[in-house]
């Protein structure tokens, strides 16, 4: 897996101060993607144990709220055991610290079916407090919403969505 950047100190993809992950790679490539130069599965750098200790080092401070997981597409499969593993170790290590993560796939449609033989997928999933689910569409732009970009979008509880077998939207974020 390679990785197109880690922010340190980000604000915009999730609440408090976070780091974010950005994995490379991604298949969905919606028009008007903020982050297309991610699409391909070799930009960036590769993913590494160090990457991995880099970003359990930089979640060690009090004021970072959590982990955000983005993309590209840290769900593709080519991606998600690697991104799984990250977050059982981030889960293990910070029980109180939550982790977001964005995706291009529907929840219902495409990852719950896919959770059926996929055990990373459902690991990841299993660790993950919020999903943000579905493509970006362009002409549902909205840059009021909270913590996504167009109304489509759903901001889930994921643990409990993939428990229940169905979509729980997060009432309070």
């Amino acid at each position: 897996m390679y990785y197109a950047a880690i922010k340190r100190h980000d604000v915009a993809n999730g609440p408090g101060v976070r780091v974010s992950l950005f994995v490379s790679g991604c298949e969905h490539a919606c028009p008007g993607c903020f982050n297309a130069e991610a699409w391909n599965f070799s930009y960036g750098e590769k993913y590494t144990q160090q990457t991995e200790e880099a970003i359990l080092q930089a979640l060690t401070p009090v004021y970072i709220r959590g982990l955000s997981l983005l993309g590209g597409e840290p769900l593709h499969p080519r991606n998600s055991a690697a991104i799984a593993a990250l977050a059982a170790r981030v889960r293990k290590a910070y029980p109180a610290k939550d982790i977001w993560c964005y995706t291009g796939y529907d929840f219902e449609r495409e990852l719950l079916p896919s959770c059926a033989t996929s055990s990373a997928l459902r690991a990841l999933l299993g660790n993950t407090d919020i999903l943000v689910d579905g493509r970006y569409i362009a002409a549902q732009k909205n840059l009021n919403l909270r913590f996504r970009g167009s109304a489509n979008q759903r901001i889930l509880l994921a643990r409990e969505s993939l428990a229940a077998g169905q979509a729980i939207l997060a009432q309070r974020i």
